[in-house]
């Protein structure tokens, strides 16, 4: 039996996607004595070894530092993708909060700071052959959530340098999907209006096409287990996270049994603009132009280094959450609450 006292882990952003399936992991993990989980609205869900505090990094008021001292770990997840129409209002939460987590980690001398990066942070890369994570991270310009996460990878250039004590990892992993997020992302990308139960099969006789939309996806209990792993040794810097194979029009036609038809990318990006400029659609068109450019990641790193091995292929992802948006399906968290329609 360990020797080591049990460790103490704080997790922003606790009650998303990405942390409500990170909490759920690290409480059953019995190396980790506690979690504390800060997010805007605490819930009613209560894992094992876990407390919740309410915490809204866009103020200034939060007393992060006080959370934080004690803590042997910060796993940092907290986003806002809307307002999409006000990047400023993004800007003070993602950036801005993202700062004042990092400095309360340094406050706190918390020993490790485990950032969620994202493949969005990534320069325009290729399509065809998968890049490391040394490629290039400045983004996609035009975009918020492309310029945010870029912008967040120069400010802890910055922090690595000015706290070499403090481990600082990065995870960059694909786009993140589960049964349990259907509701929460069918609104925030195709709008609380969206019927999921359309999300069906035999309501798609065809796909659209489009050159340059093939991109990578991960089942988030996937992504967790890379941050309960990064907790857990002493690696440093960025890790990609991706599951195969890359997903696109031949393989989605394949899975629903639709057929793929060539459709411009000036055509998509035109109906885009029209549904986000009439407030119809959350998703804008500057972020489908990121996922034009996104390049493939090469995963070998997190494989050797951390010892991790997404468990399920991109398709069984996809399945998931496909099923998941038809039944309305959700978390009890406030962010991942199900529902159809509305």
């Amino acid at each position: 039996m360990s020797s080591e006292p049990a460790r103490r882990i704080v997790v922003t952003g606790a009650t998303g996607n990405v942390g409500t399936s990170v909490v759920r992991l690290l409480s059953e993990d019995p190396e980790v004595g506690s979690v504390l989980g800060l997010a805007r609205r605490t819930p009613e869900w209560s894992p094992p070894k876990t407390d919740w505090a309410a915490v809204d990094l866009a103020s200034e008021q939060s007393d992060l530092v006080t959370m934080f001292e004690g803590a042997d770990a910060v796993i940092h997840l907290a986003w806002a993708f809307q307002p999409t129409h006000d990047p400023a209002v993004t800007w003070r939460t993602n950036v801005l909060g993202s700062i004042r987590v990092f400095d309360a980690v340094a406050a706190a001398r918390v020993p490790t700071l485990v950032h969620a990066s994202s493949v969005g942070a990534y320069s325009p890369g290729p399509k065809d052959d998968a890049v490391d994570e040394s490629w290039p991270t400045h983004g996609w310009p035009d975009a918020a959530y492309c310029r945010e996460k870029a912008y967040l990878e120069r400010t802890l250039d910055t922090f690595d340098r000015a706290h070499p004590r403090t481990r600082v990892v990065r995870m960059r992993p694909a786009f993140l999907f589960k049964r349990e997020s259907a509701s929460e992302q069918r609104r925030i990308f195709g709008g609380r209006f969206l019927p999921g139960p359309l999300a069906r099969p035999e309501l798609l006789p065809f796909l659209p096409d489009i050159p340059g939309l093939r991109v990578q996806a991960l089942h988030t209990d996937d992504a967790a287990e890379a941050y309960r792993l990064a907790v857990r040794s002493d690696v440093r810097g960025a890790f990609n996270l991706a599951a195969e194979p890359p997903v696109d029009a031949a393989l989605l036609g394949e899975m629903l049994g639709a057929r793929p038809v060539r459709l411009p990318p000036t055509a998509a990006r035109s109906a885009i603009a029209a549904a986000w400029g009439l407030h119809l659609l959350p998703a804008s068109p500057h972020l489908f132009d990121a996922v034009l450019r996104l390049p493939l990641m090469d995963c070998t790193r997190a494989r050797t280094e951390l010892g991790w091995r997404p468990g399920r292929t991109a398709p069984e992802v996809l399945e998931e959450f496909l099923h998941g948006m038809q039944r309305g399906e959700g978390a009890p968290t406030e962010p991942m609450r199900g529902r159809k329609v509305g």
